[in-house]
């Protein structure tokens, strides 16, 4: 498609402030071309290049015991899960059930209002240069600004703040064991959620039913811009991970589990959602220094000495991150330090950082 015909048709779509469940709504029977994904992006793939193999996917136990043992064994499981595969489950993590569905039952609600209900509080991906748009509807939540409550739908007031509450606690306890992993104090990542922050970016996802799947994904491939992502999702199905660049895995759905998305030294794990027939819910905490921030972030003397990037603020990453947008490549990329480099005076990569 020409790029004067698709930023017409993009204009055409944010003008409805209807989104993709707008076109449901009207009863769309073809994937409108704005939302083609090119090869080999969404289906284009054999079956030994996707997999269904839920042992790929490890399932970390957070239950506190007795056993003196117990903590060492699930610092050892998260630091195996962070550096061989970068995504992990939990479960008895301290979120009460009764409230993990009550969060995914209010994102549902809200999105399935008619659309003068959810036109107020319309927005869609600010990453516009992808090479396809996604069928996908979000309502992304600064939980860390302390979000007015206005600014919350009617539909999601009571559950989605204290479920990021209760998720902000286990955030704060799971930073503490990728510390450990990595070497350091426990205190030492979960310092970073009080840098100008206190709670997380909420990001509440419906996915619409989908007349054509095999055109479009729910989701791009991506790494999340975060130190780690907690996310929720419901029985549908459809999150897919890249396990040894080569495969994706299906991230199949464990009854209250919560799944955890790690970054670099820990691997920044690609990942996306496939679009399907049945409409589907999640909802992605993440966890991460604001952008208001003025502290440079780099490499961990303690853990990776010589450094692997430069030293950059929040501002920055974030920057890149939307300007690139979800293009299938590492956001990353644009900061790794050559083998080898040495330090320099300014935009230099520093070991004193996390």
């Amino acid at each position: 498609m020409a790029a004067s015909d698709r930023l017409r048709q993009l204009k055409a779509f944010d003008d409805t402030k209807a989104g993709v469940k707008g076109l449901v709504d009207v009863g769309v029977d073809a994937v409108p071309l704005i939302f083609h994904h090119p090869p080999p992006d969404p289906h284009h793939q054999t079956a030994a290049t996707t997999s269904a193999c839920d042992d790929a996917i490890p399932v970390i136990d957070l239950q506190v015991q007795e056993d003196d043992g117990q903590h060492d064994l699930q610092v050892a499981q998260v630091r195996a899960a962070a550096e061989t595969v970068g995504f992990f489950q939990v479960v008895n993590h301290g979120v009460p059930g009764d409230l993990l569905a009550e969060t995914l039952a209010s994102v549902r609600r809200f999105n399935e209002q008619p659309a003068e209900v959810r036109r107020p509080y319309y927005t869609r991906d600010p990453a516009r240069r992808s090479p396809a748009t996604n069928w996908r509807d979000t309502l992304f939540l600064e939980m860390a600004a302390l979000t007015p409550e206005e600014e919350i739908p009617p539909a999601c007031r009571a559950a989605v703040p204290e479920y990021a509450r209760r998720v902000r606690e286990l955030g704060a306890r799971l930073l503490g064991l990728l510390s450990e992993a990595l070497g350091l104090h426990a205190a030492y990542l979960p310092g970073y959620l009080d840098d100008g922050g206190g709670g997380p970016v909420v990001g509440c996802h419906y996915y619409p039913a989908c007349p054509e799947p095999s055109l479009t994904l729910g989701t791009s491939r991506h790494s999340d811009p975060s130190l780690v992502t907690v996310l929720l999702q419901d029985g549908v199905g459809g999150l897919q991970v890249l396990i040894d660049d080569e495969r994706w895995v299906d991230v199949s759905p464990v009854h209250g589990a919560l799944v955890l998305v790690s970054n670099d030294r820990f691997k920044s794990v690609e990942h996306r959602v496939v679009a399907g027939a049945a409409a589907r819910v999640s909802v992605a905490c993440f966890f991460r220094a604001t952008a208001a921030s003025a502290r440079a972030y780099g490499s961990i003397a303690a853990v990776d000495p010589p450094p692997r990037c430069w030293r950059i603020t929040v501002a920055e990453f974030l920057g890149h991150y939307k300007d690139k947008g979800l293009d299938g490549t590492s956001a990353l990329a644009r900061f790794r330090l050559p083998v080898g480099a040495a330090a320099a005076a300014d935009g230099s990569p520093s070991s004193s950082n996390a």
